[in-house]
C-alpha cells in the first residue's frame, strides 16, 4: 500500500510540474494542446503538485505492517 501510494504521489508531481509548465508557457509541447499558456491551467498543476506531495508525505506515515 505505501509503495502504491507513492507511486501515485510521484505522479501527481509529475504531471502537475507538466501542467503547470505549460500553463506558464514554458513547455509549449503538444502544439495543439488548450493548455499552453492558460494560466489557469498553472493554477491546477500547482494544486497537483501539493496534493501529490502530501501523498508522497502521507505514505510514509504509514506502518510497515500494514503494506
Amino acid at each position: 500500500m505505501r509503495l502504491a501510494l507513492r507511486i501515485v504521489g510521484i505522479a501527481l508531481i509529475m504531471f502537475g510540474a507538466m501542467f503547470a509548465a505549460q500553463g506558464l508557457g514554458i513547455l509549449m509541447w503538444p502544439p495543439q494542446s488548450a493548455m499552453l499558456a492558460e494560466r489557469e491551467w498553472a493554477l491546477y498543476g500547482g494544486l497537483m503538485i501539493g496534493f501529490g506531495a502530501l501523498v508522497f508525505a502521507l505514505s510514509g506515515r504509514l506502518r510497515a505492517g500494514r503494506d
